[in-house]
């Protein structure tokens, strides 16, 4: 909402040297100081207390060095975010089957009104959910039709050098993500490019966007070497991947808060499901955890709200006593499963925590056919009365509840897809209609 205070952050865009450097810096603190009294009367008016706090002591205080005013910004749109509350708003969960890219993107902002998201479009290969976030892992090549890691190359480990240095360096803030391997190219950002370039041409601004990244466990677990081991068990591999997929999110959501709404991004885990099963025996719930967290915290310091999704049952509480906002379930085939957790819910929720709900059933075609948004709501209403007790109000729940489909919709035809999409949002309606009466 406020673009131009990117150029108070990024100081080599002023031109020093014909000013001197005295000047330079008088500049520098004057507008500083503007910009952050603004920050401070938009943390007063959001009711972030410790941010109000916080930004009076650096502007009252003796200091004379300048701060980075959009680190600042930063931190009070987080805060904000973490406030906000979707009542029952409608998103998407990521991929469509469109290869009309002109039509997909139609389809999310005239459905999508609430939260549009930007789609993985499922045709094109470079944005695949296991392809579309691997540009730029050291050792990865593609042979046959599949992507492995040749960590036997003789170059490896000089590509593993040059990684390490581009992330200590972008983490440091010393490099920006926008001129890293971190970000998009332009075949795997195609999409992503083009819904940026249609929220700049919004009249009016939705109450948040959304977007999404591949999780770390699911991407490892399709990965592997040379010698078919899988990723996940190298650990130079493990690590690797989630610092690499921890600073695509961080560059994804500051490329989208840009807009000054909340932003989600969904850390995409569908893997998750095999979680406990003998394919994964050896890896623990605090492996899953510690590489959730990594990604978490660059969403956050970004800026932005960090869900995850999966699409199956897993152990719930990996997420539930982690540092996640919302949680994405698929409520129409697992709901009994996810309602054992009831208590870690609750908790979860009284740290305003956001539940999406999957409740448009994506997976089996016969029972998306059977289902209208009457019956759909019905089914979503007869769940959520089951939550309900002196510790969850059913206000609540409406309050910091998203409506999705289950899973994506990248698997369906598109005439589905589309049903799909025109039943999440009816969904919403008719729920925020009953609660808002």
């Amino acid at each position: 909402m406020i673009p131009w205070i990117s150029g108070v952050c990024l100081p080599q865009e002023f031109p020093q040297q014909r000013v001197g450097s005295s000047l330079y810096l008088q500049f520098k603190r004057q507008i500083t100081f503007l910009v952050s009294r603004y920050l401070l009367t938009l943390t007063q008016l959001c009711g972030c207390d410790t941010q109000t706090q916080a930004l009076s002591s650096l502007l009252f205080s003796e200091a004379t060095e300048p701060f980075n005013p959009c680190d600042l910004w930063r931190g009070v749109l987080s805060a904000s975010s973490k406030k906000w509350q979707p009542n029952a708003a409608a998103t998407l969960v990521g991929s469509l089957p469109h290869e009309d890219r002109r039509r997909a993107l139609d389809l999310v902002f005239k459905e999508m009104v609430e939260i549009p998201v930007w789609p993985q479009l499922a045709p094109y290969t470079p944005e695949q959910m296991m392809v579309q976030f691997n540009e730029g892992l050291p050792g990865l090549v593609r042979k046959d039709t599949r992507n492995l890691f040749v960590t036997s190359d003789p170059s490896f480990e000089s590509e593993l050098l040059k990684f390490y240095e581009e992330y200590l360096a972008a983490s440091a803030g010393e490099l920006p993500l926008e001129q890293t391997r971190f970000r998009f190219g332009d075949e795997t950002g195609r999409t992503f490019f083009a819904f940026l370039d249609r929220l700049e041409q919004l009249r009016s601004l939705p109450a948040a966007v959304k977007g999404q990244i591949t999780g770390p466990f699911t991407l490892l677990a399709g990965l592997t070497d040379e010698n078919d081991k899988l990723a996940l068990y190298d650990p130079r591999l493990r690590d690797v991947v989630v610092k690499a997929l921890a600073l695509k999110a961080q560059w994804q959501v500051e490329r989208l808060v840009h807009y000054g709404l909340p932003t989600i991004i969904f850390i995409d885990e569908p893997a998750l499901a095999g979680f406990g099963s003998s394919a994964f025996i050896s890896v623990s719930a605090e492996d899953i955890t510690t590489m959730l967290d990594e990604v978490v915290n660059h969403i956050h310091k970004a800026g932005g709200l960090a869900g995850t999704h999966v699409c199956a049952n897993t152990d719930w509480s990996l997420f539930f006593s982690g540092s996640l906002d919302v949680i994405n379930f698929d409520a129409y085939g697992y709901f009994e499963r996810f309602a054992l957790y009831r208590q870690d819910l609750v908790s979860f929720i009284e740290r305003d925590g956001l539940v999406a709900w999957g409740i448009v059933p994506t997976l089996d075609v016969d029972n998306l056919k059977q289902e209208n948004p009457e019956s759909l709501v019905s089914r979503w209403r007869q769940q959520v009365e089951r939550l309900v007790d002196n510790d969850l109000s059913l206000q609540t729940i409406f309050r910091q509840a998203i409506i999705t489909p289950s899973c994506g919709c990248g698997t369906l035809p598109e005439a589905l897809a589309e049903r799909v999409i025109s039943t999440t949002r009816e969904i919403s309606e008719q729920i925020r209609q009953e609660f808002t009466s």
